[in-house]
């Protein structure tokens, strides 16, 4: 606060991360790279290990738009889902980006032995450590292929450079209502993040 006792706002700090392709190698540790298999293949591990048991799967399309021209790849908040994998792909195979950070989801036994003093509480109920602005990660999407993020996995986005784009959408009913957990970085850590190629 000032003299006047108004606070001022603070300009927050830009974090520059440079996108890593998705494949199924540097994206293991937040879910899944999913790309075409020949049809016939029997179910295996190259499938979306899917968890869908806690409510209605839902499958839809999001109509996403850039409502301003020349739009930066910049997000400052990361969502989490605590009971359901999601799965996210563009159709027609353009090039998107998604922000992520490992899931932490804390087991409140831990919390009860003392092992974890940084879990909050999320509005479902459930504990979490807040995700470390050193461990966000972008991912570069292209082609035909989608994301399998694993349950409790932070993300940010689909970001995109086009006017407008189109993306599948594969969760539970009632995700975004009963089962979203958000952390602000601008409002915790005083970042924001760019992406930059």
């Amino acid at each position: 606060m000032d003299a006047s006792g108004e606070s001022k706002s603070k300009t927050p700090t830009v974090v520059k991360l440079t996108p890593i392709d998705a494949t199924p190698s540097t994206f293991k540790d937040y879910g899944q790279v999913i790309e075409a298999s020949p049809d016939g293949d029997e179910f295996g591990p190259h499938d979306a290990q899917l968890d869908l048991s806690r409510g209605i799967p839902r499958f839809y399309i999001m109509h996403l738009e850039n409502r301003l021209e020349n739009r930066p790849l910049e997000f400052s908040m990361i969502t989490y889902h605590a009971s359901v994998t999601q799965c996210l792909g563009s159709i027609g195979g353009h090039v998107w980006y998604l922000g992520v950070a490992k899931p932490s989801i804390v087991d409140s036994n831990e919390v009860k032995d003392g092992n974890n003093k940084k879990a909050v509480q999320s509005r479902c109920g459930h504990l979490y450590v807040p995700p470390a602005v050193e461990d966000v990660q972008v991912f570069k999407v292209s082609g035909s292929k989608f994301l399998k993020l694993n349950r409790g996995t932070w993300h940010a986005g689909p970001l995109f450079k086009a006017e407008t784009m189109d993306f599948y959408n594969l969760e539970l009913s009632n995700t975004n209502v009963i089962d979203h957990t958000t952390h602000n970085f601008i409002k915790n850590n005083g970042v924001v993040f760019s992406t930059e190629e």
